[in-house]
């Protein structure tokens, strides 16, 4: 058997769905493998997953992945992860087995929570040891409620039976045979329980959360050898055989002479901005996908927001190096909104539809679409907030509406951007917007983009790298065992597809006075609504 080492195996763990892509040296993906699973929803605000259908799928995905190429392990250089982040799961450190279903990173059953420790006075202190605010989006909070429903579990907790981790953690235990139970840092912060600054987790935070230290993994930098695969977790032998899988017909016989290490980790968001190569101070990208999600590195030293976005771990090149940390700003509604013109209203079949609808007419004709259909997040965090179609008269057609939804989207990420400029600017002085990034699926709309760069004044750019999110895990795990040998080597790899150059008009203008009066009685609003329709 050849003992080349052609491919990186990044695993892509995300909401809906399972993922696994092979690269190779050229960072192209070879092969993908992909299997969604269920969504469970228990009660209004509640998201749950069965954390065995995670690994089902995984390790489905896996083996596909590895049948698209007709590759073996023998041919896998390094595993990287990449995950939903916040996303919770507790489960028997002995058996493996879950003992709640996992509480998803959307799921707001713990807000209740977060409102107490408010008003206890403990904001400040989660905000800066965390860089986060007091929110149910997070883990932390998760942790406790999962203890809180039986005695037993929280007992179990204390001594040391049970861990808890995020789907990266969840997944590597078993890929490891139950061997390691670690986590990165750029999850590890997104948990409310570790301080950035330190790089560990936090005992007083974990005694605010109700947490047993005793449940948490190991924290790694983002790029390392941190684990091996256990080859029998996907089903091969040490053995010679002409079998096959349950899963797969692939050959499960393999002659590994040397461990495959997991060697790079980083949550989805994280591993985004490192795929896109955003390697300097004030770079940043954003990933249009469901929701919004904008991120810009902000070198070593961690800078706390003064506007509600978050500072995070962005990511961490080996043990001994110094992590690089990030603002975020978080939009939970974006390609969501195109889905709901789509399905709800029918106004296109369709989402790529929205396209050629928007470029009936040349602008919004005044009309403003506030899409905060699942409340606002970043910068307001007002769960609360509902969506609003502003500025219609007899006159408003079809194109105008879905325009108003295309500048919608583009004004919530203008905005969070123009917020990171002034935290940012605090430690980095003279700082503006070189490029936008992009990533996603809606950032294929080739006018959403060009909005995007109007409304910014700024260049959007959009790679021709599309898996960007899997890249940057297997950047990370590449950096990490030589398989390239710098983050400079990267750049090769990372190209263009197109560069959309900023062309504001005086319909720029007058959207964006617009926006900001409609936005703030969107968000001003909420309460008396609110409360109206509860009487």
């Amino acid at each position: 058997m050849s003992q080349r080492k052609p491919y990186i195996l990044a695993i892509d763990a995300g909401t809906t769905s399972s993922r696994a892509i092979l690269f190779d040296h050229d960072g192209v993906p070879v092969s993908i493998g992909q299997h969604e699973f269920p969504q469970y929803f228990p009660q209004e605000g509640w998201v749950e997953h069965d954390p065995i259908d995670i690994w089902k799928t995984q390790r489905k995905a896996i083996l596909d992945a590895l049948e698209g190429a007709n590759a073996t392990l023998d041919q896998i250089h390094a595993i990287g992860v990449t995950n939903q982040r916040e996303t919770t799961v507790l489960w028997d450190r002995a058996t493996g087995e879950p003992v709640h279903r996992a509480i998803v990173w959307q799921d707001r059953r713990t807000a209740g929570v977060c409102d107490k420790l408010r008003d206890q006075g403990h904001a400040e202190t989660f905000h800066n040891k965390t860089g986060l605010i007091l929110d149910a989006y997070f883990s932390g909070t998760k942790i406790a409620w999962i203890l809180d429903q039986n005695p037993e579990l929280r007992t179990r907790a204390e001594a040391g039976e049970l861990c808890f981790g995020t789907v990266d953690s969840w997944l590597i235990w078993h890929l490891t045979g139950g061997q390691s139970h670690v986590t990165d840092v750029t999850n590890a912060s997104r948990t409310l329980a570790f301080n950035i600054h330190e790089l560990q987790w936090d005992d007083e935070l974990c005694d605010l959360l109700r947490i047993p230290t005793t449940v948490l993994p190991k924290v790694v930098s983002s790029s390392e050898r941190c684990a091996h695969l256990d080859p029998s977790s996907l089903g091969f032998t040490d053995a010679p055989s002409n079998g096959s899988s349950a899963d797969s017909n692939l050959d499960t016989s393999t002659s590994t002479s040397t461990q495959i290490p997991i060697a790079g980790i980083a949550g989805d968001q994280q591993a985004a901005l490192f795929g896109q190569l955003c390697l300097s101070p004030g770079e940043l990208k954003n990933t249009y996908g469901t929701g919004c999600f904008t991120m810009m590195n902000i070198g070593e030293t961690p800078v706390l927001s003064e506007h509600n976005l978050l500072t995070t771990v962005a990511y961490q090149l080996g043990p001994q190096s110094k992590p690089v940390y990030a603002l975020e700003g978080s939009i939970f509604v974006a390609g969501a909104l195109v889905q709901w013109l789509r399905d709800q209203l029918e106004m296109i079949t369709q989402s790529s539809d929205i396209e050629p609808l928007a470029k009936t007419v040349e602008h919004a004709g005044g009309v403003t679409f506030v899409p905060s259909l699942s409340g606002l997040a970043a910068p307001y965090w007002n769960p609360l907030a509902t969506g609003a179609l502003m500025g219609l008269t007899r006159g408003t057609e079809k194109g105008h509406i879905a325009r108003a939804a295309l500048e919608g989207i583009a004004h919530r990420v203008r905005e969070v951007v123009e917020l990171m400029l002034k935290d940012a600017g605090k430690a980095l002085p003279g700082l503006s917007i070189p490029a936008l990034k992009v990533d996603g699926g809606a950032a294929q709309n080739n006018l959403l983009m060009q909005i995007q760069a109007d409304l910014l004044n700024a260049p959007v750019v959009r790679p021709q790298i599309t898996e960007l999110t899997a890249f940057g895990a297997a950047a990370l795990a590449g950096l990490a065992t030589g398989y390239w040998s710098s983050p400079e080597s990267l750049q090769s790899i990372w190209n263009e597809e197109r560069t959309f150059e900023p062309s504001p008009s005086e319909h720029t203008k007058r959207s964006l006075d617009l926006w900001q009066r409609r936005i703030q009685a969107v968000n001003s609003d909420h309460e008396s609504l609110d409360k109206s329709s509860d009487s």
